[in-house]
């Protein structure tokens, strides 16, 4: 049995890394983790701008449990799972959380949320999939 992190965002991209990994890995353990991504509160116009950062981390936050709380009752009964909310560059806490949970392997959607954020920072997926030390996996 192995132990299997899943990168989770409200994407369908990452809703069909979940559906593959646990249809592909279903005898391993979960780390499920959402990176909250502070550029985003200055490109999200749902969310307030910069005035309103404070506000915005709240629903950040809300919204993550509740994408997290979603994604584990997709697991089986006695499945073992791990949440993670982090803070910062996804790339970078995801990798962080993968070394830190000591993972075996990395399943991610081939991309994300849209916008400026997304093109500014670059590909999340491409730079997870460079610095990786375990096996990853991008499904789109």
């Amino acid at each position: 049995m192995g132990r299997t992190l899943v990168a989770l965002d409200d994407s369908p991209q990452a809703q069909h890394a979940l559906e593959y990994a646990l249809s592909t890995h279903s005898d391993d353990a979960f780390v499920l983790v959402h990176v909250i991504d502070y550029s985003e509160s200055i490109t999200d116009p749902n969310r307030g701008g910069r005035r309103r950062l404070e506000g915005w981390y709240q629903k950040a936050t809300e919204d993550a449990e509740e994408l997290l709380s979603e994604a584990t009752e997709l697991l089986d009964d006695g499945v073992s799972v791990t949440t993670v909310v982090s803070e910062g560059k996804p790339a970078e806490e995801i990798l962080d959380c993968a070394d830190e949970r000591d993972v075996d392997q990395i399943v991610m959607g081939s991309h994300g949320r849209t916008g400026v954020a997304r093109v500014l920072l670059g590909s999340v997926a491409e730079q997870v999939v460079r610095r990786s030390e375990c096996p990853t996996t991008v499904v789109h």
